[in-house]
């Protein structure tokens, strides 16, 4: 009764795929993306409780010692139920949901938990800098953001990580305001994508001591989608030399899709990436969960001189959550190799 109360409050009564995770509804009374809005840190590592979604994303490429290749994933999302004033206690207004998973070549392991607001069971802090739920967590552990720990288990899998950042906090789209579709949806959206990864993996009763690089992404919003997007094909990139590539199709049900991202230098500096200079093109698809998913990809990006092809390393990284998607690392190849992640909603 649990997963079908918050399924009502996620879609909002609509099991569909549009609007993931509810996204694409109506935002009346909710805060607005505004592109005069500045982000700051720490400030903005925390809650924005007055827009309706928002969520903190890490995901982790790793070896173990035999070179063997895995990948890691944590999401917590906020969601407001309803844009009126908070309450305390069982009255907030607030839900949290988070997913977390492993995947290897031939393991996806994934887990969920749900959580009402306002009663200590989850939730975000800035100083020093905590989010969790339940045992899970991404916690400082000093009085700066970097380094943090990471930690989640589910059936099979577990995962206890030490993320340290080696480069800045990058802004998304112009100076953090990340544009969805031709109408306007926009979200406020920064990235960490220069986190060095070490620590523990144990999957189905094995343990692996890893080392890799990982990305973060804070995003918040009350209507990013618009309302013919049914979903996303998003991908976060480290490239050869340390530079870093996010690009994304929102799907359209009509028309061009909306193609746009960033291109991230390794000292940190992020440039917008405009709908035209993209070219991203499905090469392959996978059968997986009764759906026909798109799982390796072309892109081109013709002003940085990019042609690159991804892979992914298990091509069943479906995560049969309360909204369902395909979530899973991938690697790179082509004119700037590399590896990263992929992430597909809305099939």
């Amino acid at each position: 009764m649990l997963r079908l109360i918050f399924l009502l409050v996620l879609l909002g009564g609509s099991a569909t795929a549009q609007g993931f995770a509810g996204m694409g509804q109506d935002a009346d009374g909710y805060a607005e993306v505004r592109p005069d809005s500045e982000i700051t840190f720490p400030e903005d590592h925390g809650a924005h409780p007055d827009f309706r979604i928002e969520w903190w994303y890490i995901t982790a490429n790793l070896r173990d010692a035999d070179g063997k290749a895995m990948g890691a994933q944590w999401t917590l999302f906020r969601f407001a139920t309803r844009p009126e004033p908070a309450g305390d206690g069982w009255a907030s207004r607030q839900v949290w949901m988070a997913h977390a998973a492993v995947t290897t070549a031939d393991r996806h392991l994934h887990a969920e938990r749900l959580a009402r607001g306002g009663i200590g069971q989850a939730g975000v802090d800035t100083e020093p800098f905590r989010a969790w739920i339940d045992e899970w967590g991404l916690t400082s552990t000093g009085a700066a953001f970097s380094p943090l720990t990471l930690s989640a288990r589910g059936e099979g899998f577990s995962y206890d990580l030490r993320l340290v950042a080696k480069g800045p906090m990058v802004l998304q789209g112009e100076d953090g305001y990340s544009v969805k579709s031709d109408q306007g949806q926009a979200s406020h959206y920064a990235s960490q994508p220069f986190f060095e990864v070490s620590g523990d993996v144990t999957v189905e009763g094995r343990a692996h001591t890893v080392t890799g690089r990982g990305w973060m992404d804070r995003e918040w919003s009350s209507q990013p989608l618009a309302e013919d997007q049914p979903g996303w094909d998003w991908l976060s990139l480290h490239l050869t030399g340390e530079a870093k590539l996010m690009v994304y199709r929102l799907r359209q049900a009509e028309g061009d899709h909306y193609l746009t991202g960033n291109w991230i230098t390794p000292e940190g500096e992020s440039t917008r990436l405009a709908p035209g200079e993209i070219r991203m093109t499905p090469i392959a698809t996978t059968e997986v969960a009764d759906r026909t998913v798109p799982t390796r990809w072309r892109v081109e990006i013709p002003s940085r001189g990019l042609d690159i092809r991804t892979r992914p390393l298990n091509p069943k990284a479906w995560n049969a959550t309360t909204t369902e998607y395909w979530e899973g690392p991938v690697t790179v190849s082509g004119t700037h190799p590399g590896e990263g992640y992929l992430e597909m909603t809305g099939y």
